[in-house]
């Protein structure tokens, strides 16, 4: 039998803001004015107690990086957001997301809890709106809009220290594990060999070098013909092996030798 679908009366939600490094997204019903007072004593929704920030579920929203609101820090992750609407401050509290059971956050401590002030807009918002505004590199607003209120949440989150860090890794040059993984590869896919014991001995010249790295190394020069060179070079990756108790890699390097000092 079929069924009858009908207009939800609080139209579920979602809007997703490009932020810093990452993105801020908010999933929130929207329940409409329809003639009724909104914030107030006697209202629908009323003075300092707590309220959904919505309707049907607990609002949802995501921060993909760490961030900072209203000087708050907060993780990266996902959170319930619960508002204590009042007529010159507003309290938002952050809970770690758990479900839209917005009811079993009411007696939980909350992971961040800050207070700001609403403003009077000269326009009212006949549905509830929650828009991401004034967007910069590293900070934006996270505005509350339901009739004539605007509730500002002042988002800020780093990107300098890790945009520098980043450029002073890439201008730096590839890393040994770049050499050795670029090595490997120029080994396994049958490539130049000259070039992949190049790239592999950048990785292990230093004076730290893994005992897979060392393996690698020996298996491209016994692929050159370079047979002693190639054992003396599983002799290191051997005693590293045995260091660390890696027993197939001293198995390995065992058998290898004593094939390769026979040619």
């Amino acid at each position: 039998m079929g069924q009858i679908k009908t207009p939800s009366a609080s139209t579920a939600a979602s809007i997703t803001q490009e932020f810093g490094l990452g993105e801020i997204s908010i999933e929130y019903a929207r329940p409409s004015k329809k003639g009724r007072d909104i914030f107030g004593t006697n209202a629908l929704v009323p003075y300092d107690k707590l309220w959904r920030t919505g309707a049907n579920q607990a609002t949802k929203v995501t921060f993909s990086d760490d961030v900072k609101v209203e000087g708050v820090a907060l993780k990266a992750g996902s959170y319930a957001v619960l508002t204590k609407p009042g007529k010159s401050s507003w309290g938002v509290n952050f809970y770690s997301y758990e479900s839209g059971n917005w009811g079993s956050y009411v007696e939980k401590d909350a992971t961040a809890s800050i207070m700001v002030k609403p403003a009077k807009l000269q326009m009212a918002f006949e549905t509830f709106t929650i828009m991401i505004g004034n967007v910069t590199s590293n900070s934006a607003v996270i505005g509350l809009m339901w009739d004539d209120t605007y509730v500002p949440i002042n988002v800020t989150t780093e990107v300098d220290t890790k945009v520098m860090a980043a450029i002073e890794k890439t201008l730096s040059g590839p890393t040994a594990n770049d050499y050795y993984n670029a090595g490997v590869y120029y080994l396994n896919a049958d490539k130049d060999l000259n070039k992949a014991l190049e790239y592999v001995q950048k990785a292990t010249k230093g004076d730290n070098p893994m005992f897979w790295q060392l393996r690698q190394e020996s298996l491209i020069l016994a692929k050159l013909g370079r047979y002693k060179e190639a054992a003396n070079v599983a002799e290191k990756s051997l005693k590293l092996a045995e260091k660390a108790g890696n027993d197939d890699y001293v198995k390995m390097n065992k058998d290898s030798i004593k094939m390769w000092s026979k040619k």
